[in-house]
């Protein structure tokens, strides 16, 4: 029963050392694997790699060459490398092929170190056995910063986790941890580093759109990317769209990009102040005009700017390319342009991403049409909003069935609004992302109910 030996496996796990902390001791990380390998000419190494005999034999270790130099410095010759270590446990097709080759069987060590194990198998090394199964090697980047949220049982390792996140992503320079405590005002999380450089200003790059800001400044979420995507893709380039709570432009200045015009607030100054920043970086700023005000001023104040203080209209890029094109060809007609249009005066979207309070801020707005909410007094907006903006109001539910979620949602932006939908509202909820396992984050879109504008 030859054919039935059961094949010797290579452990090529990291040795256990339960219990690190503070340091993490990275030379006590080696391990050497014996393993069989045949020494063989140079030009026939591809035909053992494809030899059927050989298939299921040779070794297949992530990261470790099947075909290495041969230890004599020989350059005729090279090395195969097997998945065992023995003879006797190849399987006899193998053998074969090998005496018919006259290939040359030998021992080779195999050595592994620290850099060869992934960040997921040195934690499962290192942290008591019974955190392994929650190891938090899973985190999000942000620019060069990598930020962990971690559980209070890993905070005792929380140095370690750290480093070896930094050691085993290149394009991280700086690990820090999230604490639970939050900027109440600002509503950004407070941090802590955990391993690399103290440095929080990042460059970060989303929707072919570039970001700089402080991270332990500001509130930025990149797993919130496909949100950003999702609304920005519901705007038309010759849209304005108001957005309350901007931050540093995660929605506003990718919105600017496809055409929009933007008036985009936040209250916090430092939010603000790379705000406009960004606005420069990304050159939109004819298209983007920045505000730090308290979000509920800032939407009873969106409609009289946007009137008062018209953006140009909206130009297509590709019309402008077309003229000039045509122009450079003296045979083809210049085609006629399109007629100018007027300049934009209507908000056609309010972005409300502050998923913990933005409901709170609903009420404002009411009567933001109405004559006495513009600085003329009596100009009548009932002709120029002839189609009334939506509102995407981001939120958190701890209602996890998606019809109780939809109940609760509706129920609490019924009450800030002062106003109940009706089946003719043009209503609709997206699930956003799970937060935590009891809290979820929706947007509810909703155009804006005349009621509500002209109360």
């Amino acid at each position: 029963m030859t054919g039935m030996r059961r094949r010797s496996e290579l452990d090529a796990s990291p040795p256990v050392h339960r219990g690190m902390k503070d340091t993490l001791d990275k030379s006590v990380f080696r391990k050497t694997l014996p393993v069989l390998a045949a020494r063989v000419p140079s030009p026939k190494a591809g035909l053992f790699l494809k030899s059927e005999a050989l298939r299921r034999s040779i070794i297949n270790l992530p990261k470790i060459r099947s075909v290495v130099p041969d230890p004599s410095d020989s350059k005729d010759t090279r090395l195969v490398l097997f998945r065992v270590s023995e003879n006797a446990d190849l399987p006899p097709e193998a053998q074969d092929f090998l005496r018919e080759q006259s290939a040359d069987i030998l021992r080779y060590n195999l050595d592994l170190n620290y850099d060869y194990w992934t960040a997921d198998e040195i934690l499962h090394s290192v942290l008591p056995e019974e955190l392994c199964e929650g190891a938090p090697s899973g985190f999000a980047i942000t620019g060069h910063i990598a930020h962990v949220n971690l559980n209070d049982e890993y905070l005792p390792y929380k140095h370690v986790i750290g480093q070896v996140i930094l050691d085993k992503n290149k394009a991280v320079r700086t690990v820090v941890n999230k604490l639970n405590s939050i900027d109440t005002k600002f509503r950004f999380f407070k941090m802590e580093l955990l391993a690399g450089e103290p440095d929080y200003v990042v460059e970060h790059h989303e929707s072919d759109c570039r970001f700089i800001f402080d991270f332990t400044k500001v509130y930025w979420n990149s797993r919130l990317h496909t949100e950003h995507d999702r609304l920005v893709q519901l705007f038309k380039p010759e849209d304005v769209v108001a957005d309350v709570f901007a931050g540093v432009g995660p929605f506003a200045i990718p919105a600017a990009k496809k055409g929009c015009a933007v008036v985009a607030n936040d209250l916090n100054p430092d939010s603000y102040l790379y705000l406009k920043k960004n606005i420069e970086l990304n050159h939109v700023s004819t298209v983007v005009r920045a505000y730090c005000e308290d979000g509920r001023e800032f939407i009873k104040a969106a409609v009289p700017r946007a009137l008062n203080e018209p953006f140009p209209p909206y130009k297509n890029p590709k019309e402008n390319k077309s003229r000039n094109r045509h122009k450079s060809s003296s045979n083809v007609p210049v085609p006629v342009p399109a007629p100018e249009l007027p300049p934009r005066k209507r908000i056609s979207h309010f972005v409300m991403n502050l998923p913990d309070t933005a409901i709170e801020f609903l009420d404002a707005f009411r009567g933001i049409m109405s004559d006495s909410a513009n600085e003329e007094g009596t100009r009548d907006l009932s002709g120029i909003y002839d189609v009334m903006p939506m509102v995407h109001c981001h939120c958190f539910t701890r209602e996890l069935e998606p019809d109780k979620a939809e109940k609760d949602i509706r129920a609490r932006v019924q009450h800030r609004l002062g106003y109940t939908f009706t089946g003719s509202d043009e209503v609709s909820l997206h699930l956003v992302r799970s937060v935590a396992p009891n809290k979820d984050m929706y947007c509810i879109s909703f155009r804006l109910p005349r009621e509500v504008a002209f109360a």
